[in-house]
């Protein structure tokens, strides 16, 4: 068990140094990337869609890059907002890694580009401890989830710097306890922001867009307790910091200072 634990340790520090990497040389281009995680079937992408046109009509170059494990369904639909974007089907792999986004950035990414929203695989585990050099993390959960989904999934929203609801427009017919879930958001990722969206209500839309440039202008993002947890050992400047992985798996979950 030791070996496999010091494997997976090995694994997410190299993930760490290319993240701090990419990180940096994104920046010196003047790319911020936000990293957006979910569970299949969460809205992800339609909310996307909605952020990418808006920030099309406010003549703000983004591009976006959506990973699946097969179909180039979600790039097809987050092309019609008319910006720049590219499908990375990862073959079963259930989530990206630095230098997998590294390589499909290069000679595809065009010059300027402000914004690189990056919707990762539909899955609250893997993603969850892999920095992709982002400089805001956003995760996403709809209505029809449920309440509890925080305390299910610690990890991903833990070291979220901001908490996406989608699919408001349904909340009444779910019966969606929208108190329940900001209490559950807040016993793992205390003082995070909490955004209620829905794309068929355009309820919230422009919120993700707004938060993700006011990231790429310098304001700083929400600083997530489980971030820095005293055992927590931080490395220099802006590298990810390690810690135990609170769902029991012995995996080290991490994320940008």
């Amino acid at each position: 068990m030791c070996r496999v634990v010091d494997l997976q340790q090995a694994v997410l520090a190299k993930n760490d140094e290319s993240a701090h990497t990419l990180r940096a040389d994104l920046a010196a281009r003047g790319t911020t990337v936000v990293n957006l995680l979910s569970s299949p079937g969460s809205g992800k992408t339609a909310l996307l869609e909605r952020e990418l046109e808006l920030a099309r009509q406010r003549s703000v170059p983004v591009a976006a890059l959506t990973a699946d494990l097969a179909t180039e369904n979600d790039a097809v639909r987050l092309a019609r907002s008319g910006v720049p974007v590219k499908q990375v089907l990862t073959d079963g792999l259930c989530h990206l890694e630095a230098d997998m986004l590294r390589r499909h950035v290069e000679g595809w990414l065009p010059d300027r580009t402000r914004l690189l929203f990056v919707e990762n695989v539909g899955n609250l585990v893997c993603p969850a401890s892999y920095d992709l050099g982002e400089t805001l993390r956003v995760v996403l959960a709809s209505v029809t989830e449920g309440e509890d989904k925080p305390l299910k999934y610690p990890t991903a929203f833990g070291l979220a710097h901001l908490v996406v609801v989608t699919k408001t427009d349904i909340a009444e017919a779910v019966e969606f306890d929208e108190a329940a879930f900001r209490a559950n958001v807040e016993r793992v990722n205390p003082g995070v922001e909490v955004l209620l969206t829905s794309v068929r209500r355009d309820r919230g839309i422009g919120t993700l867009l707004d938060r993700a440039l006011a990231a790429a202008d310098g304001a700083t993002p929400h600083a997530p307790v489980m971030a820095h947890r005293p055992d927590a050992s931080a490395h220099a400047g802006a590298a990810p910091h390690h810690h135990e992985h609170p769902d029991g798996t012995g995996a080290m979950a991490h994320f940008p200072s």
